[in-house]
């Protein structure tokens, strides 16, 4: 699938199962990501190697599952991809009421005023815009943000959203990022 059309008729995910000759299926999902189709790719295969697994993620397959496997894990891992954030290029600004981020040239603007942040609290408010409208969790943020696949037990997400807050709310007439208490942080994309 080319790039470009509507997102909403893309698949979240596909899969490739391998019953092909390597070249011919790695050949295959290099063509696509030459075409850059994006969408997230599973290989299904018997080949359990390491060298098989490692030639499949570097054709571009985003994950790897060999048989046998069980049916619930396929199901996750499907799941799994179709819960990844768009890739970056989708969108190149993202907009949330007054407030624009540009993904390319990495800065931020609201209300046509330059916005200086640094790179974590950058990070931090494109996920939020990536999900505008949503509640985004603790667990959501750490795993996103930070690549933390556990609580640490920090207040790592309350600080860089408390300066986040400073540069992007503060003296502007609308708070744009909203903490939905025992839930998580939303930020309005009106």
């Amino acid at each position: 699938m080319p790039a470009g059309g509507d997102e909403r008729d893309r698949p979240c995910a596909f899969s490739q199962g391998l019953s092909l000759p390597d070249a011919q299926h790695h050949g295959a999902l290099k063509a696509l990501r030459a075409m850059e189709v994006r969408t997230p790719a599973l290989f299904l295969t018997a080949m359990n190697g390491v060298e098989d697994r490692v030639e499949g993620l570097e054709a571009g397959a985003d994950d790897y599952l060999a048989k046998p496997f069980a049916a619930s894990e396929l199901l996750a891992r499907i799941n799994a991809l179709a819960r990844r954030p768009p890739i970056a290029g989708t969108k190149t600004v993202l907009r949330a009421g007054d407030l624009e981020l540009d993904r390319i040239r990495r800065t931020v603007a609201r209300g046509g005023v330059r916005i200086d942040i640094q790179a974590p609290e950058l990070k931090l408010l494109e996920y939020l815009m990536l999900h505008a409208g949503e509640v985004v969790t603790r667990a959501m943020l750490l795993e996103n943000v930070w690549s933390f696949h556990f609580d640490p037990k920090t207040n790592v997400i309350e600080s860089h959203m408390s300066r986040l807050r400073a540069k992007v709310d503060r003296g502007f007439g609308r708070e744009l990022i909203q903490t939905e208490r025992g839930a998580g942080y939303r930020i309005d994309g009106d």
